[in-house]
């Protein structure tokens, strides 16, 4: 399999470009790989790039995204955070790879036993810890828990059921803050030029599911 090129990535639509990422995971949950030449893709990328998908990530070393969804070398923008929340910057990597380099999906990419959303229910006892920047990441997920949490519910990463309502509606939220804060790919998806998705991934089978 082939770097993409600007020939082949302009006959990609976003409903192809999902389909690729669908293919790709079922590949890896099935042991298997397409056939690449690595060093042939980096000659073929030496004076350009010309992805299809951009992928919002956790850190977690569990969740390479080119490794689970079988991507090669120029064929995904990945951009990592811890909890795959949203911010100006990460907005500007996804217009540059939407608006400039000409991706056709976005894809918000959270996961089962996040470390950063446990950090965000478990946040009394992080603070006590003294890290005043993991902290301040950590209150990101304040308003989505605030929400969710029911009356008398325990707020704790034990909790099983909360922290995965709580993955589930992140990744929705960070969808809604991808339209609500970039006008341009808000345009660019009413346009239909662009897909913004999101998707669960299962760090125990490997398995994405689309949200």
């Amino acid at each position: 399999m082939k770097a993409h090129t600007y020939e082949t990535q302009s006959t990609i639509n976003p409903e192809k470009a999902l389909d690729f990422l669908k293919d790709g995971n079922q590949r890896f949950v099935n042991n298997l790989k397409a056939n690449r030449d690595l060093l042939e893709q980096v000659n073929a990328t030496r004076e350009g790039q010309w992805p299809f998908a951009v992928v919002l990530s956790c850190i977690d070393s569990r969740t390479s995204a080119e490794l689970i969804f079988d991507q090669g070398l120029g064929d995904i923008f990945s951009i990592r955070i811890a909890g795959n929340f949203i911010n100006q910057d990460i907005l500007g990597s996804m217009e540059f790879g939407c608006n400039v380099a000409g991706s056709k999906l976005v894809v918000v990419l959270g996961h089962t036993k996040c470390g950063a959303l446990k950090g965000g229910l478990d946040a009394a006892q992080i603070q006590e810890m003294g890290m005043d920047n993991l902290n301040h990441l950590i209150h990101h997920f304040d308003p989505i828990i605030n929400e969710i949490i029911e009356e008398g519910e325990e707020r704790s990463s034990k909790n099983s059921s909360l922290l995965e309502r709580l993955n589930q509606q992140n990744v929705k939220n960070a969808i809604e803050d991808i339209r609500t804060q970039s006008s341009t790919l808000k345009k660019l998806e009413d346009e239909g030029k662009i897909k913004i998705v999101g998707a669960n991934y299962d760090v125990e089978t490997g398995v994405v599911t689309w949200i």
